[in-house]
C-alpha cells in the first residue's frame, strides 16, 4: 500500500456489486483502493446484502471503506473508475447491474457540484446501503448541509438491508 502524504484528507468511499462474485468483488476493490496515488486504505466496514434501489437484477453486496488521500475529488473520481473498469464495469444504462460500483461518498468537509461529482454523495442519506456502512466507521461524523450520520440513519430504517457474516 501507498503512504498517504501529510494533509491527507479521509474519504468515504461505497463499495458495490451484484454480478459475478460480487462479495469476492467488493473485497477485491477493498484491497484495490490502497493502490491509488497518495491514498491508503484506513478501514472496510462489514459487507451488507441489499436490494437494488431504482434498479433491477440480483442483491447487491455493499461496504464503506475510508481512504486517507491526498488526490483532488476529480482525481479520485477517475482513479475510482478506473478500478471499476478493471473489474469488468460496464454502463450500458443508468443503474444497470454492475460487476463492481464504486462511489465518492465524502472527501473531508468539501462540498461541491458539478456536472461530474457532488459531494456528498446526492443520495447518501437516502440511501441505507451507504449510510448503515458509513455508520459503522463514521457514526459521528457531520455531512455538510445532512447532519451527523448517526442521526440520519432513522430516515433509512424501512430500507431492507443484512449485515452478512464475515
Amino acid at each position: 500500500m501507498s503512504q498517504a502524504a501529510p494533509g491527507a484528507v479521509r474519504a468515504y468511499i461505497g463499495l458495490g456489486a451484484n454480478l459475478g462474485d460480487a462479495r469476492g468483488s467488493v473485497q477485491a476493490a477493498w484491497q484495490v483502493l490502497g493502490e491509488l496515488p497518495g491514498s491508503v486504505a484506513v478501514a472496510c466496514s462489514s459487507f451488507y446484502r441489499t436490494a437494488p434501489v431504482d434498479a433491477t437484477g440480483p442483491d447487491f453486496i455493499n461496504a464503506v471503506a475510508a481512504l486517507d488521500t491526498t488526490l483532488t475529488p476529480l482525481a479520485l473520481l477517475a482513479g475510482l473508475q478506473a478500478i471499476e473498469l478493471r473489474f469488468g464495469r460496464e454502463r450500458p444504462y443508468r443503474n444497470a447491474p454492475r460487476t463492481l460500483d464504486l462511489d465518492l461518498l465524502t472527501l473531508g468537509e468539501q462540498v461541491l457540484d458539478t456536472p461530474v461529482l457532488t459531494l456528498p454523495h446526492p443520495r447518501l442519506h437516502l440511501r441505507a446501503f451507504t449510510l448503515v456502512p458509513l455508520a459503522e466507521l463514521a457514526p459521528a461524523l457531520v455531512l455538510p448541509g445532512l447532519g451527523r450520520v448517526d442521526a440520519l440513519l432513522a430516515g433509512v430504517s424501512d430500507q431492507a438491508i443484512v449485515r452478512l457474516d464475515v
